[in-house]
């Protein structure tokens, strides 16, 4: 492995708070861990990606599946408070932010092309939800050749077993699977002293 990367997931308003339009159930009990990680990425001034869902305000862009949810109440609109990333994990001036409409953070943006400019190979993945957006940009990355390490803590789904089943299958495709209580270690395996 080489040069890693923090990804942090859809953690927005319209998918995390309590009344939310799309709240993912486990997403607030993640928060703690997530910053963890998020501060030992930054600690060692490493690359933080914040992958943020935003849609136009006509909700042309959304998936067909979710159009009828969308017309009946809207997410993730471009400017609005829920599309913004809750204030526990706000991205920092020097981290970047990628926007996507789609589940995986690599469809459409331009994610790998940030990546390999910055000499990241290997991915840490947090945030939300585990078999929709955080599976599918897992996939995708196995796809692209990094390296991946999902931090199981660290993300969430709507239930236990999903979350479970779904973490299994990454672990299948070669994905490491750790806990937040482990990514200090691989990160100071992955580059002793952090960076300059």
């Amino acid at each position: 492995m080489g040069l890693p990367a923090l990804l942090v997931i859809d953690m927005q308003n319209d998918f995390v708070r309590e009344g939310a339009a799309l709240r993912v159930a486990g997403a607030e009990g993640i928060i703690p861990h997530i910053r963890e990680v998020l501060d030992a990425f930054r600690a060692r001034r490493l690359p933080v990606v914040h992958v943020l869902r935003v849609h136009r305000k006509d909700g042309s862009d959304v998936e067909v599946f979710r159009r009828n949810t969308f017309r009946q109440r809207a997410f993730a609109v471009r400017g609005s408070f829920g599309a913004a990333p809750i204030d526990e994990l706000s991205p920092a001036p020097e981290e970047y932010t990628i926007e996507k409409t789609r589940m995986s953070a690599f469809m459409g943006t331009d994610l790998d092309l940030l990546l390999r400019s910055l000499g990241v190979t290997c991915l840490f993945v947090t945030g939300i939800q585990t078999p929709n957006c955080v599976r599918t940009t897992v996939f995708d990355a196995a796809a692209y050749n990094y390296d991946v390490v999902l931090v199981s803590d660290a993300t969430a789904a709507q239930n236990a077993d999903i979350h479970a089943a779904n973490i299994r299958d990454m672990e299948n495709i070669g994905t490491r699977i750790i806990g937040t209580s482990e990514v200090v270690r691989s990160l100071d395996a992955l580059v002793p002293g952090g960076r300059v």
